[in-house]
């Protein structure tokens, strides 16, 4: 069974940092694709960025230059590491993954989620 676990969250002023954690289950974390979304209240879920296992990342236009995934293949964790956070960014996070090489933010294409870690950016 795959679980993924977040944490990190909380509540932070704009131009803060936050550094959310992703632990996922054994055998999928080394050969899939693990990315992170967000949902807002009254928003749809949307991608904010995935990393392959070859540590290819992507991400959505909005975190470019502020926010940096990144995995830690011996502890099976990924990280959110986000900079500079602004008002809007304030969302439940969720940690996905899926287990192959397609690896884009693209909601409906990750089939294992976390329960998710709330993030709220005061102005």
């Amino acid at each position: 069974q795959v679980q993924l676990v977040e944490s990190g969250g909380g509540s932070v002023q704009a131009g803060g940092s936050l550094r959310l954690s992703c632990a996922v289950s054994g055998a999928m974390y080394l050969r899939g694709c693990v990315g992170w979304f967000r949902q807002a209240p009254g928003k749809e879920r949307e991608g904010v960025a995935t990393i392959d296992r070859g540590a290819y990342t992507r991400y959505v236009d909005s975190v470019k230059g502020r926010f940096t995934i990144s995995r830690n293949n011996a502890h099976n964790t990924t990280y959110l590491q986000m900079n500079s956070l602004k008002p809007e960014d304030t969302a439940m996070y969720y940690c996905a993954a899926r287990p192959d090489l397609y690896c884009y933010t693209v909601v409906a294409d990750f089939e294992y989620w976390g329960q998710g870690t709330q993030v709220t950016v005061s102005s």
